[in-house]
Formats: structure tokens, C-alpha cells, sequence
């Protein structure tokens, strides 16, 4: 008996250990420059590989996938793998993580793989090939239109991308943003990119400007601009020609970057700076407005102050208005009619207070002064507005000034009782004779509610066990499950060509398993036509059925536009919800 169950271990440990899936990695050292190969193989068909998310590297080939079967003395070999080309965007310790397969209803995944990128190394050259290199082919330049401004002095950074007449780009990412610390900043918005013919270095290149942006220096000394740096596909020429005699392309990728600038920011004089300045730097010019001047008691005037002009609008404060005390004044509501052109700021800014007058008379406001430093002249300028009198034609006469101030007091004594208002002077009173909770309904509900639920309990257990003991119709329950969840993740992908027909194809092949009940070794050409077909499914549907599904292995490697991949996902749907009706 023992050796009977000494030899079942074994049996059971040799099945166990058939199945392998590992992944496995070119290198797991290489520079930021260098490509990462990555293969997921398995010596079992499986089905639903679902790869990890290959942070830190940018998939920029991939999936692949390999296939191999072979008989050798009576026994087959099999081996399946699916192959990706990484490119690395950040240096230090990188961790792939684990992918995962269905095998035979269990799932199965791969051990995690650390990665050290370094920095970038140089790369051997083929002597003999005479390929046009993209390092010398791609220049991006920020240009800076001044590098010692003063404070609140509007500089722009102009983001162009030189590339030879010889190369194409395909595609550009970025890979680091430029940061303006220290600065004020405005993104002025490209709405299409247009290359146009320039030089660098005295050489004719063609260039697009990809970024321009209007800065502020909020303080003095030397202020850092980091760069920007972007990841490009490029489309380099080779001294090989096809067939026809046309010159052979191939598909590189460049990372170039602007460089850090440096500007060093001047501070603005302090001799003859004026006590009010309040930090506008420009050009401009100073109005006080009043609606009206001649009113009765109890009417408001508008009194409008602004400043127009050039220069740092969004970054000072309009000077504050000083009125008699008869003239109850509210706070400003504040208004900017401001454009941010690649010269800088441009436009208004306007303050708008409103004044209501208390008693019949005449008050003057005071003339009001606004400062800035013109940049033309390199000196504080101020600007002084003419005095304003308001005449309250109608009204109570503020007599003395001691009826003025005894009056204020009465609008302080008010305002400080207003406070006191939230205090209720009435009481809800609550009776303290209330009924006890033990021994009223709510005691006796709560008490007997749990016998109540155990009813419920029973069926619900005799239910799950019923589901359980189901196997399958829990796989096809499972594999209908993914068949959904897959057609919406394709759906999700339509702008991305291979995780889309990756997708799609798991969306029909579990849709198969689900409606057919069938495992993946039945799933051949001829089987699922005719059991398609035995379900009374109409044979053009089924055709096209399988034409869309052998269509989604080539179509990840074959050229396409968005409009074809959104013709195919639709023409997925349609043939699903046809086979809906069809199958009995």
C-alpha cells in the first residue's frame, strides 16, 4: 500500500512541475540609451497573459509572440513566448514585475526581474554602414530673449526643434518639463505645429517651435530655467536600397534636451524709490473715475480706479481710496481685462468701490498716487490723480462733529449686539419622563431580528454551495466574464494598435469558451465552424467570426488608422451580438 502511494506522489509531482512560465531579459545592466529585450515564455498553451506595466520603460516594440512545437522519441515539446523591446526613461534600480497566464484554469506568474539603468554609454557604429546619425541630425534650443532682466521685466522662452533636411520625426514626447521657480509664467498655446526653414551653427536646418512661454523674475539674483527634454521617433536614411532602387529607412529614437539656462535677475534701484510703490513694472497709465458726483442721501456712486498699459498687471495692488467717514464705502470688487501676448502682459485692471454718503454736504476724496518703474527710462515715474468732490444734495445734516461721532458710536453699539443674535431667548423644553427603551418595540424587534435572518443564512449557504459545485457553469460564467471585461478594455484602447487587438482577439476567444463550452486545445479552425454551425449559427456570421479573429494577429504588425481599428471593433460587436441571437 505504501509503495502504491509513493508512487502517486510522484505522479502528481511530475504533473505539478510540467508547467513552467518565466520571464527572462537580454541584460540587467545597460545604459539610458540601450534597448531591453523581455521574454515571457511557457512550455503550456495558455490562455489571458496579462503583462506588468513596465514602469520606468517605454514599450517601443512588442508583443511579439512565438510559437514551437516538436516530437522527439514520442515526446512533444512545446513552447510559447511572448517577446517585448523596452526602452528605459529614468536611471537608477528598476523593477519588472510579475506577468501572469492561465494554464490549464490555474494561474501562473513569473518571478519579478531588477533592472540597474545607468547612464547613457556610446554605442559601436558599423563601419560600413554610412546611416545618417540622429545625433547630429537633432538640435532643440530654448532661446531666451533677455538673461538679465529686472525684477517683474517680462523675458520669453521660445522652445524650437531643429531637425536636418534628411530625417523625418514621426513622433515626440516629453520627457521632462521645464520648471520656472522663481518665476511668474504663461504657456502661450500652439495650436499647430509648422516647420519652417532656419539655421544652426551657420548650417540650414528646418525647425518647428514646439513651446513658448512669457516668464516674470519674482526675485533678484541668479534664477535657474530647468530644460526640457523630449523623446523623438525619427526616421534616419541608410546607404541600402530596396529592390526598386529606393533608399531603405529605419526607425530610431532620439533624447535631446534644451540645456539648463541661467538668467540673472537685477533688483530694482532703491534710490528714488517712492514709499507707496507697490511693485508695477512697466509702462502705464492711472485713472480715478466716480459715476456721479452730485447725488441725494442713501444713493451710491461707482468709483472706478484703474491702471492700463504694459507690464506686470497681475502682480501689484491698486492703490486704496481715503474718504470722509460721512461716506460709508464697501470693499472692491476687482476686474482684469489682461492678455499675455510673447511681448508680456498687456490690458486693464480695475478696482470698483461703492460708495453710499450718509449726510447732506460736501466731501472731498483725496487725489491718489500710483508709482511704477519704467523700464524705458530705468526711474520710478508717479502718477496723481485730481481730487474728487462728492455733493450729497438732500439729506440729514451731520451738524456737529460730535453728532457725526455719537452717531458712529450708535452704528458700533448695534453692530456689536448684532453679534449676540444667534443666542435663542426661547426654550424647547424636553420632558425628562420618557420611556424606557427595555420592553418597547423597538427592544423586542432588535432582540428576535437575528432568529429572524437565520432562515435566510440557510438559503443563502445552500445557494453558494449550489454555485460551487457548478464547475461548468462557473467557467463559462468566468470565461463570459472576460469576454466582456476584454471588449471593453479594446474599446479603451482604440487609439493604441497592438494592446487593442491583443484584446479584441481575448474578447472572441472567451466568447467562444463561454457559449461553446469548449477549452482552448478544440479551438481550431474547422471545430468551431462546426459547432458553430450545429448551434444554428448562420454561416456567413461564423465566417466572419473567424476571418476577424485570424485578422488580429497580423493586424498588429500591419499598418492601420484609427478609422480601420474602429471599423473592426465595431464589426467585433456586431458578430457577438449576431451569435447572441443565433446560437441556441
Amino acid at each position: 500500500m505504501k509503495k502504491y502511494i509513493f508512487l502517486l506522489l510522484i505522479s502528481v509531482q511530475g504533473l505539478l512541475a510540467q508547467v513552467q512560465f518565466e520571464a527572462k531579459v537580454s541584460k540587467q545592466t545597460l545604459g539610458l540609451n540601450e534597448r531591453l529585450r523581455v521574454d515571457f515564455s511557457m512550455n503550456d498553451d495558455g490562455d489571458n497573459f496579462t503583462p506588468p506595466s513596465f514602469e520606468g520603460f517605454k514599450v517601443i516594440a512588442g508583443p511579439s509572440q512565438q510559437v514551437s512545437q516538436s516530437w522527439v522519441n514520442g515526446k512533444s515539446s512545446f513552447n510559447k513566448t511572448y517577446s517585448y523591446f523596452l526602452l528605459p526613461t529614468q536611471k537608477g534600480a528598476i523593477t519588472i514585475r510579475q506577468a501572469s497566464i492561465e494554464i490549464n484554469g490555474q494561474i501562473y506568474k513569473t518571478s519579478p526581474i531588477k533592472i540597474t539603468v545607468t547612464n547613457a554609454v556610446e554605442q559601436p557604429r558599423d563601419p560600413n554602414d554610412t546611416q545618417i546619425s540622429a545625433n547630429e541630425a537633432l538640435h532643440l534650443v530654448a532661446e531666451v530673449s533677455k538673461t538679465n532682466p529686472y525684477i517683474n521685466e517680462p523675458i520669453t522662452v521660445v522652445y524650437k526643434l531643429y531637425f536636418s533636411y534628411n530625417i523625418g520625426i514621426s513622433n515626440w514626447r516629453e520627457l521632462d518639463k521645464p520648471k520656472y521657480n522663481d518665476f511668474w509664467s504663461q504657456n502661450i498655446d500652439i495650436k499647430q505645429l509648422v516647420a519652417e526653414e532656419g539655421k544652426y551653427n551657420g548650417e540650414k536646418y528646418r525647425f518647428v517651435t514646439l513651446r513658448k512661454t512669457v516668464l516674470y523674475p519674482q526675485k533678484s539674483g541668479k534664477l535657474l530655467i530647468e530644460p526640457l527634454s523630449l523623446d523623438i521617433d525619427v526616421q534616419l536614411p541608410t546607404n541600402r536600397r530596396n529592390i526598386f532602387g529606393q533608399v531603405q529607412v529605419v526607425e530610431d529614437h532620439k533624447r535631446v534636451s534644451a540645456g539648463a539656462k541661467t538668467i540673472s535677475v537685477k533688483a530694482l534701484p532703491e534710490a528714488g524709490k517712492p514709499d507707496d510703490f507697490s511693485g508695477a513694472v512697466g509702462r502705464f497709465a492711472f485713472k480715478v473715475t466716480p459715476s456721479k458726483t452730485n447725488l441725494k442721501s442713501g444713493e451710491s456712486l461707482d468709483l472706478d480706479i484703474s491702471v492700463s498699459g504694459n507690464g506686470n498687471l497681475k502682480l501689484f495692488t491698486l492703490p486704496k481710496p481715503v474718504v470722509p467717514s460721512a461716506l460709508e464705502m464697501y470693499d472692491p470688487v476687482h476686474n482684469e481685462q489682461v492678455s499675455t501676448p510673447l511681448s508680456g502682459m498687456t490690458g486693464k485692471i480695475t478696482d470698483k468701490y461703492t460708495i453710499i454718503p450718509q449726510y447732506k454736504g460736501k466731501y472731498p476724496i483725496k487725489p491718489m498716487l500710483f508709482t511704477y518703474f519704467d523700464l524705458g527710462s530705468g526711474r520710478y515715474k508717479t502718477i496723481t490723480s485730481p481730487e474728487i468732490m462728492v455733493n450729497v444734495m438732500e439729506g440729514p445734516m451731520a451738524a456737529t462733529t460730535e453728532a457725526v461721532a455719537t452717531t458712529n458710536s450708535d452704528k458700533k453699539a448695534i453692530s456689536s449686539s448684532a453679534q449676540f443674535k444667534f443666542i435663542k431667548l426661547k426654550t424647547n423644553l424636553v420632558s425628562t419622563n420618557q420611556k424606557d427603551f427595555f420592553g418597547s418595540t423597538l427592544f423586542y424587534l432588535l432582540t428576535f431580528l437575528p432568529f429572524l435572518g437565520i432562515p435566510a443564512l440557510i438559503l443563502f449557504k445552500k445557494k453558494k454551495e449550489a454555485l460551487d459545485g457548478d464547475l461548468v457553469g462557473n467557467k463559462i460564467r468566468l470565461s463570459n466574464k472576460l469576454a466582456k471585461k476584454y471588449l471593453s478594455e479594446a474599446k479603451n484602447e482604440i487609439g493604441n494598435k497592438a494592446p487593442f487587438y491583443i484584446a479584441l482577439e481575448k474578447a472572441m476567444h472567451n466568447f467562444l469558451k463561454a457559449k461553446l463550452n469548449i477549452e482552448t486545445s478544440e479551438m481550431s479552425k474547422d471545430n468551431i465552424k462546426a459547432l458553430l454551425e450545429s448551434r444554428n449559427a448562420n454561416l456567413e456570421t461564423v465566417n466572419d467570426f473567424i476571418g476577424l479573429t485570424e485578422n488580429c494577429e497580423l493586424a498588429r504588425y500591419a499598418p492601420s488608422t484609427s478609422a480601420a481599428i474602429q471599423q473592426d471593433y465595431d464589426k467585433a460587436v456586431a458578430i457577438i451580438s449576431d451569435l447572441e441571437k443565433q446560437i441556441s
